[in-house]
C-alpha cells in the first residue's frame, strides 16, 4: 500500500500507469463530474466516481482484488478505511473475482485503519486488505473516486 496527498510530489518515481492515474487525480475537477465510470486509458485505467455516506466498520466488508490495483482517492469528506496484508487467513464473505474482481471477506486479520481527508489517496494492491468508506466520526456525505489501474498495464 502507498498513502499520499494529490498535492504533495511522489518522492520516487511510479510506474507510468500509476502516474498516469495520479495527474488524472491532480488536473480532473470532481465538481463537474457526475458520478459513473470515466475512462482513462480504455479498460487498462479508468475511474468510477462515487457519491456515498460512511458507515460503521462492521457494516462494510474487507475486500481484495486480483487484475486490478485500488487507487481511493477521496474529493470530499472523511472516511477511515480499515487496512491489512491478506495473509491468506480471512475467511471469504463473497467472491465476485470474474464478474468484478472483488473478493468480500467477513473479517480482517491484523486490521488496523488510517483517516483519510480530502486530497489523499491510497494505493492498495493485490495483497492489501481493505475496507474502505468507514465513519471516522460520525456517517458522513463523501465523494470518492477509485482508480482501477490493471495489473497488466505495470
Amino acid at each position: 500500500m502507498i498513502f499520499g496527498h494529490i498535492n504533495q510530489p511522489n518522492p520516487c518515481r511510479l510506474p507510468a500507469a500509476i502516474e498516469k492515474a495520479l495527474d488524472f487525480l491532480r488536473t480532473t475537477d470532481f465538481r463537474q463530474l457526475n458520478p459513473g465510470v470515466k475512462e482513462i486509458d480504455g479498460k487498462d485505467i479508468f475511474a468510477q466516481i462515487i457519491d456515498l455516506t460512511t458507515r460503521e466498520a462492521q457494516e462494510n466488508k474487507p475486500e481484495v482484488h486480483r487484475r486490478y490495483l485500488d487507487i481511493q482517492f477521496l474529493a470530499w469528506g472523511e472516511e477511515k478505511i480499515g487496512i491489512a496484508i491478506d495473509t491468506g487467513n480471512n475467511e471469504i464473505s463473497e467472491s465476485l473475482l470474474e464478474e468484478r474482481d472483488i473478493i468480500f471477506y467477513h473479517q480482517s486479520e491484523n486490521e488496523s485503519f488510517m483517516e483519510m481527508v480530502p486530497g489523499s489517496y491510497a494505493i492498495f494492491f493485490p495483497q492489501d486488505v481493505h475496507r474502505p468508506a468507514c465513519n471516522k466520526t460520525a456517517a458522513t456525505p463523501i465523494r470518492k473516486i477509485v482508480v482501477k489501474v490493471a495489473l497488466a498495464a505495470l
